[in-house]
């Protein structure tokens, strides 16, 4: 498995380059490189050396706590054996699902960098708790479970968001004025932005 910063990888990885064995699977979840490169690292840019099979993942932290998200996409040389067992691995901690490698920079902006967003989600609740008058221990207790409870409605039910909010939201009520003021503020534009903005990053760093 490779976990380094994706500017030092090249460097990193030349003690081991052209010594892997053609059984071996190398599973990267380095932000940005592609397998391409990997390969052509991990070979010693050697073209007569033996196939390097990588598979590229995007996991996140909440894997630390059985929670993950994790996509994974197959390099040239790498067969169904090595994506099934990256998938294992990463099932242990989580949701895997395959994706195409040009996918995976979307999915970086997305899933690998959105358990940050939905920290400030999170956070921001809370604080607009504390500011009307509930204490901050129990506005963050609050917002957190309000949050994974939502978000477990979307995977459960499988019906989309819209659905679940037209649901609790009455005519004339709390939660129609909450959203106009959300919407009024820009909320739905800065987190689309914010995906944009790292999947375009990602990219970056694989350049």
């Amino acid at each position: 498995m490779i976990a380094l910063k994706p500017q030092v990888a090249e460097e990193a990885l030349e003690p081991v380059a052209g010594k892997l064995m053609p059984t071996q699977t190398v599973l990267s979840i380095m932000a940005g490189v592609p397998t391409g490169k990997l390969e052509r690292w991990l070979s010693g840019n050697d073209e007569a050396a033996p196939p390097v099979h990588v598979v590229r993942a995007m996991p996140n932290t909440p894997a630390l706590i059985g929670e993950g998200m994790a996509a994974i996409s197959r390099g040239a040389h790498a067969t169904d054996a090595d994506m099934n067992r990256a998938e294992r691995i990463l099932a242990a901690v989580g949701r895997v699902v395959r994706v195409d490698e040009r996918q995976l920079d979307a999915v970086t902006g997305l899933s690998g960098s959105g358990p940050g967003y939905v920290y400030t989600v999170i956070e921001a609740l809370a604080d607009g708790g504390v500011k009307v008058g509930l204490p901050k221990p129990l506005a963050l207790e609050l917002a957190a479970q309000t949050v994974l409870g939502a978000a477990r409605m979307v995977l459960e039910t499988e019906e989309h968001p819209a659905v679940l909010r037209d649901r609790v939201t009455s005519p004339g009520g709390t939660t129609i004025a909450g959203l106009h003021a959300m919407e009024a503020a820009g909320i739905r534009n800065a987190l689309m932005q914010a995906v944009e903005a790292a999947a375009r990053r990602s990219r970056e760093l694989g350049e």
